[in-house]
């Protein structure tokens, strides 16, 4: 797997760049952030990168910073959001702000990336919350969200699960068994992240 490429920048638009290594061309996939901070064609250029196999192609995702490729990473854990997905997300949001959109479950902002809609938004608040609180805090950013979760209530945890499964389309009446049977097994004090994985895991089955 290549994880890191440093060359000639040959080519570049705002998608894509093509990097000569030791006399060998590499295409890589890129975001807008990325391309905004290239330089001039002939320069010397380096790049995170992430592999993406397929049946039909070897992919290269290119990256200015590791976290741009660590956001990326994160996006790609989500359901139904895959590479060029993610890569068309952070074309449109940078990576702390898009963090900060998934750690505070900001749906209205994550819905302003290409190609995401509200239930997309929804699901991704959701399911990435946990991670994107991660990666901030490895930057020195507190998790406000988190430590307000922390200090609520049992049943104001349960209320926010239900809410944001209603969000995503699922009708009350299963919303709310899935609460609250996910809510008796997670136990008491649970965080509304550890909730989430449980409910998920019983809907998805």
């Amino acid at each position: 797997m290549i994880a890191w490429l440093e060359g000639q920048l040959r080519d570049k638009t705002p998608t894509r760049l093509l990097v000569d290594v030791g006399g060998v061309g590499y295409e890589l996939l890129i975001s807008l952030q990325t391309f905004e901070s290239l330089p001039q064609d002939g320069k010397t250029v380096a790049l995170h990168v992430r592999t993406v196999v397929r049946e039909d192609a070897f992919l290269l995702y290119g990256f200015a910073t590791p976290l741009e490729r660590d956001a990326f990473d994160l996006l790609v854990r989500a359901n139904r959001v895959g590479p060029r997905l993610a890569q068309a997300i952070l074309s449109g949001m940078a990576p702390e702000p898009l963090l900060r959109a998934l750690r505070e479950g900001d749906a209205d902002s994550l819905q302003r990336a290409p190609g995401v809609g509200p239930k997309m938004a929804q699901r991704m608040a959701l399911e990435l919350r946990e991670g994107a609180a991660d990666l901030l805090d490895r930057q020195g950013i507190p998790d406000r969200a988190g430590a307000l979760s922390s200090d609520s209530g049992a049943g104001e945890v349960r209320d926010e699960l239900l809410s944001a499964l209603v969000n995503l389309g699922y009708p009350r009446s299963q919303a709310e068994r899935v609460a609250e049977t996910s809510s008796r097994e997670a136990g008491e004090g649970a965080s509304i992240e550890s909730l989430i994985r449980i409910a998920l895991k019983r809907l998805a089955r």
